[in-house]
Order: structure tokens, then C-alpha cells, then sequence
């Protein structure tokens, strides 16, 4: 679970729109692993929730679509719900 954390957080970053990851309200969207924490990223067993900071640059919806689809490959048929965090 340690490797696919961090793996989801850097393709979140890679994302078109995406500034950074948010930890999301009181940082309650984190992965808390041995010694660490990964913030923005929530996976769970039944489903993975995401928090980003997003660039106005485009729709948001649109932002968080090719999120989803960016993470499919690495989360299988768990859903992910992406959530706006802040604009920078």
C-alpha cells in the first residue's frame, strides 16, 4: 500500500489542471502509513479518494475526469471521487 500512495499522488501531480494535492478539510484526505503520512490521497479497500488544488485553466469536471481516468490503470474497479480542494 506504501508504493501504490505514493504512486497515485505522483500520477495526481502529473495531471493537466492539478497544481498539488490538498489534504482536504482538518486534512482528513490522507493515506497514514509507518512514519508518514500522504496527504490528499485516501485509499481504502472499497474506493480512493483524491483532494486536489486545481489551475483555472479549465473546467473543473473535466479536471477531475482525466484524474479518474489517469488512476483506473493503478486502482482497478475501485471508484474515485475527486474533490476540489482549492484553486490556485
Amino acid at each position: 500500500m506504501t508504493e501504490l500512495a505514493h504512486e497515485i499522488a505522483d500520477t495526481v501531480r502529473r495531471c493537466p489542471g492539478v497544481a498539488d494535492l490538498s489534504g482536504g478539510p482538518f486534512g482528513t484526505v490522507a493515506t497514514y502509513l509507518p512514519g508518514e503520512r500522504v496527504s490528499g490521497v485516501a485509499l481504502r479497500e472499497d474506493e480512493v479518494e483524491i483532494s486536489i488544488v486545481a489551475l483555472p485553466t479549465r473546467p473543473l469536471p473535466e479536471i477531475a475526469d482525466e484524474v479518474r481516468a489517469a488512476l483506473a490503470p493503478l486502482v482497478g474497479d475501485r471508484p474515485v471521487n475527486v474533490y476540489i480542494g482549492g484553486i490556485r
